[in-house]
């Protein structure tokens, strides 16, 4: 009955550990694998308010896909002879920041990067 009152209380936005910490805060010693198991008996569950972020857009028009120019082999014999790029988005108070890497497969090091607010071709050829 405490669990219903406290996920209709929350617009049932709260999921097993909210509830297992609210009433942790209202002094009920309860452990959270009871809470599960009373949620699922009574059909409530958690939900997400956030909405979704599309990371990747679809180019514009026909596009050919770029080959696998290593063919998985992230080896090499010496310095400077394969490299490989990666991205990343940093979430920051200011917004997502996007880095751009370039990895030397033999040492294994950054052997450069970028950063920048937008995910376009440019910061992959700065980094």
């Amino acid at each position: 009955r405490l669990i219903t009152e406290i996920h209709a209380e929350h617009r049932g936005a709260y999921g097993v550990p909210r509830i297992t910490a609210q009433l942790h805060r209202r002094g009920i010693v309860v452990n959270h694998k009871r809470v599960e198991r009373l949620m699922r008996e009574h059909g409530l569950a958690g939900i997400t308010r956030r909405k979704r972020r599309a990371l990747t857009r679809p180019a514009a028009g026909p596009v050919t896909p770029v080959g696998d120019l290593i063919r998985r082999d992230f080896t090499a014999t010496a310095p400077g002879q394969r490299m490989v790029g990666d991205i990343t988005c940093l979430p920051t108070f200011e917004g997502w920041l996007y880095l751009a890497t370039v990895i030397d497969l033999h040492t294994r090091e950054i052997i450069g990067h970028a950063m920048a607010d937008h995910m376009r071709t440019d910061l992959v050829c700065d980094a």
